[in-house]
């Protein structure tokens, strides 16, 4: 039989030692301390545990064989939402501790600790949930230390109860009792709540009168089932959800949410389900079922019953699977495939309040499903996409933010603000770089009292002061603004592109200088023109413009973008001189749009890729007009069906000292291939070729003149999964060692990460 800690006390054997265990992380408010008490316990050890400004602190005393398997333990069988980011030991002298204890948790001292992502409920809480013997059966807002939110119901730090938004609810007994007890898995759960004492949900009419219902989630899934619009109060916000079968509610949302054709996102009752409306591979699966619960991008099956206007001439399809109690028990209700998309209108934040939903969503929503739990901030589901046999982040935001991505790097800490679209804010301490959820456009009042309200909250979290932020080059980007706006710190612009390379060196650990390819729609240049297509050598210390594509005319900035005939029409008049005889040309008022470019009139300098794939897609009969961003390239990235062509002609020179990968070619060759009567799917599958081989025959240049052979890719550009597949392969068989961004988005979600490492490189 094991001696028991006390006999082993008594014996004192020659083998006897007593280690301090110091743990920082995410360690606090996810049952850290319950399982160290457990595992101590386990291998007869005594001590102490306590969560302190610098993480758990651990002092533990046994037998040297015990505590290695304690250590290793520890790291093995972690709670599921913790996540350790060191661990120290060393031994101390030992003491007479007859047991293993817990000991309460130091106050008033500043916390160096993290602060867990919102995640999805656990299986332990479901099963409780569907059990009709249990206290919680079929109780919405079910949670354990190993599940439920955290991110969005802390109003300040330390992570404790009065803090959050459940000091609201006193615990009853049965719940308090849970809470006080360390073999409990809902010790010291904040969110703990049950039936008697927790948060309720009601359903409310268009107008946000309550209706007296018995059960108002079986009735929300009897309305949604007649094709009504609901809004469905969730983990980081409102979501607006309809039958993802019915193709008139579909439309119906569209029409009143302003979100023409934009994909919309569809929650499914399970795994199984996912299957039957798309391909799904390991590590989709794996994503799906995750504690994060992220939307997954996946690749459609054929003839399958949800509506085609949920993701219109898109062969993908963004599923997610219930990640909240709630969501569970409208499933639970025989709910149908549900669009579940962010409560808004079109650009705006998703709503969070109860009052906000009822005034900002009049005349979408039909009927509202409410709870009084606040929601101290807003956090929109988070996008993922396998490309490359690898996930990549879309929009990095529930299940994720604001766990930290670890970098290389110390020194001051700073505040990086991001850009105008997908916007996000970094705050960079010593060696982690908290980003936040996704803030969205930063394009109206509401998203730009996010912006702020986001910045406050960080700084009160994580109880830190900038020394120094970071923002755009752009003078017109509210980011920027509001960086210049506060005197008594330092700013610094950063280079939009150099911001991207940076980001995924950053992510990477990369220190040497790099070769970037980036590649996207819109990025304030040095030279003040309008960047997007470019090939950077550099570092966070800077950057060389080593290559771009050929400067083109953009008539009327965003009235271009919003409409790529009129790219189209601007680039063909720079690369001809005069209009070629093309199909697409017949009953636009291109004469305004010649005059633009031959006078120079409001016409900005642009070598974006983003427009050369607008104009392109134009011309060979793709969209003339737009409903969202980039979503004529989307689906010109459609046609393409084979990378087994030739591509068009296209020529790299070296002028205004930099190389320049022409596109007055590339036109050319496209127009006469359009006149030669080649389909668009030809057209397109040889414009990617194109731009592959472009950027091949580039790279290779960069490394003969530098001696770089270390290639990161960013941009949103390369969220096209055709490209991206593409070269990759063909730049690791070219010598190159590729790198890819992953934990955060390549898009400009991610810019703010770059723009916090560069500051703090040139801070220094």
């Amino acid at each position: 039989m094991a001696e028991t800690a006390a006999e082993i006390l008594t014996n004192t054997p020659s083998d006897l030692i007593r280690k301090q265990i110091r743990i920082n992380g995410i360690v606090q408010g996810v049952g850290f301390r319950p399982f160290i008490y457990n595992l101590a316990n386990r291998y007869h050890l005594t001590g102490t545990v306590i969560n302190s400004a610098d993480g758990v602190i651990i002092e533990v005393q046994g037998r040297e064989s015990a505590m290695d398997k304690f250590s290793n333990s520890i790291q093995d069988e972690a709670p599921p939402i913790s996540m350790i980011s060191s661990m120290n030991s060393f031994e101390i002298p030992l003491k007479r501790n007859t047991a293993f204890s817990i000991l309460q948790s130091q106050k008033n001292v500043s916390v160096n600790t993290l602060i867990s992502p919102d995640i999805a409920v656990c299986p332990d809480c479901i099963s409780e949930c569907f059990d009709p013997k249990d206290r919680r059966y079929l109780y919405p807002f079910i949670n354990c230390t190993n599940c439920g939110p955290r991110y969005t119901i802390i109003e300040n730090i330390p992570y404790d109860r009065p803090y959050t938004s459940m000091r609201h609810f006193d615990l009853c007994p049965d719940c308090q009792k849970e809470y006080n007890d360390p073999n409990n898995r809902r010790f010291h759960a904040q969110p703990n709540a049950c039936p008697e004492c927790g948060p309720k949900v009601q359903l409310h009419d268009a107008k946000g009168s309550i209706l007296t219902l018995k059960n108002p989630i079986k009735e929300t899934i009897e309305l949604i089932k007649k094709g009504k619009i609901v809004a469905i109060k969730g983990l980081g916000g409102y979501h607006l959800a309809v039958d993802a079968t019915n193709e008139h509610a579909v439309m119906e949302l569209r029409k009143r949410k302003l979100r023409e054709e934009k994909p919309l996102a569809i929650m499914v009752r399970s795994l199984e389900m996912a299957n039957k409306f798309c391909f799904i591979n390991q590590e989709e699966s794996e994503a799906l079922n995750s504690i994060h619960s992220p939307i997954v991008v996946l690749k459609k099956r054929g003839g399958i019953s949800i509506a085609e206007d949920v993701a219109p001439r898109n062969d993908r399809l963004g599923i997610m699977l219930p990640y909240t109690p709630l969501h569970h028990i409208l499933f639970y209700y025989d709910a149908p495939p549900l669009v579940m998309t962010s409560a808004n209108l079109s650009e705006e934040p998703i709503c969070i309040d109860n009052w906000e939903a009822f005034s900002r969503l009049e005349g979408i929503a039909d009927f509202y499903l409410t709870h009084n739990r606040d929601i101290y901030l807003r956090s929109d589901d988070s996008v993922l996409i396998h490309l490359d046999k690898s996930l990549h982040h879309i929009r990095r935001s529930r299940g994720y933010a604001p766990r930290p991505i670890f970098v290389k790097s110390k020194g001051p800490t700073v505040l990086a603000v991001g850009g105008e679209l997908k916007n996000t804010i970094c705050l960079l301490k010593n060696n982690q770089a908290f980003l936040s959820q996704h803030i969205g456009d930063l394009e109206n009042i509401e998203a730009y009292s996010f912006f702020t309200d986001t910045i406050n909250h960080f700084q009160r979290i994580f109880e830190s002061e900038p020394e120094i932020i970071a923002h755009d080059l752009h003078p017109e980007y509210l980011s920027t603004k509001w960086a210049k706006k506060q005197l008594d710190i330092p700013t610094l612009g950063i280079q939009h592109h150099h911001a991207h390379l940076a980001s995924c060196m950053a992510e990477h650990k990369l220190e040497e200088p790099v070769i970037g390819i980036i590649m996207d729609g819109t990025g304030y240049g040095t030279d003040g023109s309008i960047w997007g297509g470019e090939i950077l050598t550099g570092d966070f210390s800077g950057f060389h413009r080593f290559a771009g594509f050929e400067p083109m005319p953009l008539p009327g900035g965003d009235a271009a973008i919003k409409a790529p005939w009129r790219t189209a029409v601007a680039y063909l008049q720079k690369s001809f001189g005069e209009l070629p005889d093309l199909s697409f040309l017949k009953n636009l008022s291109t004469s305004p749009i010649v005059e633009m470019v031959e006078k120079n009139v409001n016409c900005f300098q642009t070598s974006s890729c983003g427009r050369l794939f607008d104009a392109v897609a134009a011309m060979c009969g793709g969209l003339q007009t737009i409903r969202y961003e980039g979503q004529a390239a989307i689906e010109f990235m459609q046609k393409a069906d084979s990378l087994n062509v030739h591509a068009f002609e296209h020529r790299i020179e070296f002028r205004d000292d930099r190389w320049q990968m022409l596109v007055s070619p590339i036109i050319h060759s496209v127009v006469k291939a359009i006149q030669n009567g080649e389909s668009i799917q030809k057209l397109s599958s040889r414009f990617h070729k194109t731009l592959i081989d472009l950027f091949i025959e580039i790279v290779n240049i960069a490394k003969t003149e530098t001696g770089l052979s270390k290639v990161v890719i960013s941009g949103g550009v390369f969220q096209n999964h055709v490209l991206f597949e593409a070269i990759i392969p063909k730049l690791r068989a070219n010598g190159f060692e590729v790198f890819t961004q992953r934990q955060v988005p390549m898009n400009d979600g991610g810019i703010s990460l770059g723009q916090a490492l560069i500051a703090r490189q040139q801070y220094n």
